[in-house]
């Protein structure tokens, strides 16, 4: 948990996208925005922000937790949150607030307009999303510790591995050893494909066994004290062939062109060419389907996106994932991937396991 003068800084930082969008408040309705700037980690929550207040609305169940976590006021709405918010905005005899137009969904905007006739609302994107893609020396201790628990995880779950192992048992030994490790769970549901399956980039574990001489594919993330960690890495079982050998000295090629890539200035457009680019001269560039990563922190996919049209550039504090990969239906895929940290002269690779081919 941090500090609370962090949370009222974020809110501070918020101020300028309230005048911008000439509002009176700003109304957050996004669970992992309201976490960030108010600390609070319930599953029920709006946050209104005003220049000088910062008010946190959540249900009875919370009302000893959201005093614990939040530095806000806490209204405890015995009803819906909607009508209690509606009471706020009028006695602060507010004319305008702003919405998270990214977050908020069509059913819970027209409760609001209905309960707030006569407040205009403002729909604004990412003003939140925005900050949060620089992290804080907190933060990016939270994401390291995450990354750190997710390959130990990993370790320990391969300890146990042996080929006939199904590709769902993997999985549940891979989540159960987060788990004893100290982690909330997962930042996602736990990828795990063998065979000619691992050339589905999201494959769902399925009941059948990891055979010899063939290619085992793993993606698995974290969640530790709020934050989320991802790595993939892919494994020989047995001995691949030298197609898949040389598949997979393609994949990483690209990855650590990439990640050598990443430093301030540098725009996600430019990492991603550098991947696309070593793919290229194997020839496997159009087997590549995907961007070549994206940031994480509270949620498992945040801004920036590292992809082909992205012109964002990157700075010293942002978390990012870099995962090439290539997948050609019937025979499979490859797939590698780490966490960075941007510094001030490159990055920092946090994830710590190997990725040399493995053979299992």
């Amino acid at each position: 948990m941090e500090n609370p003068p962090a949370f009222a800084l974020r809110r501070q930082k918020l101020l300028p996208a309230l005048r911008d969008a000439r509002a009176g408040a700003y109304l957050a309705t996004a669970l992992p925005n309201i976490r960030y700037l108010s600390g609070f980690t319930g599953s029920n929550a709006a946050l209104l922000i005003t220049d000088e207040r910062a008010i946190l609305f959540t249900d009875p169940r919370y009302r000893t937790q959201a005093s614990r976590e939040s530095d806000c006021e806490v209204r405890i709405a015995k009803g819906p949150l909607s009508s209690e918010i509606a009471v706020a905005v009028q006695r602060l005899r507010l004319k305008s607030i702003a919405l998270e137009r990214n977050r908020i969904g069509f059913e819970e905007y027209q409760v609001l307009a209905s309960v707030l006739s006569g407040v205009r609302l403002k729909p604004i994107s990412g003003a939140v999303e925005a900050l949060r893609m620089v992290k804080s020396a907190d933060e990016i201790a939270a994401i390291r510790n995450s990354v750190e628990l997710n390959s130990k995880a990993l370790d320990q779950a391969l300890r146990q591995f042996k080929p006939s192992m199904t590709e769902v048992d993997l999985a549940a030994e891979i989540e159960y050893r987060m788990r004893r490790l100290g982690a909330d769970g997962t930042a996602f549901d736990t990828i795990v494909a063998s065979g000619e399956r691992t050339a589905l980039p999201h494959a769902h574990p399925a009941r059948r066994p990891i055979e010899r001489n063939q290619l085992l594919l793993v993606d698995m993330g974290a969640n530790v004290a709020g934050y989320a960690s991802d790595m993939t890495r892919t494994f020989g079982v047995g001995r691949p062939d030298a197609k898949m050998r040389r598949m997979y000295r393609a994949v990483l090629e690209s990855q650590l062109a990439a990640i050598a890539a990443v430093k301030p200035g540098v725009t996600c457009a430019q990492v991603d060419r550098a991947a696309r680019s070593v793919l290229r001269g194997y020839g496997l560039e159009k087997l590549f389907v995907h961007s070549t990563g994206h940031g994480l922190g509270l949620e498992i996919h945040e801004r920036p996106r590292i992809g082909r049209k992205e012109a964002a550039k990157l700075e010293p504090g942002m978390a990012i994932t870099i995962e090439p990969g290539v997948y050609q239906e019937g025979i499979g895929g490859i797939r590698i991937e780490d966490t960075v940290v941007v510094t001030s002269r490159g990055c920092e690779i946090l994830t710590p396991t190997g990725k040399e081919l493995a053979l299992l």
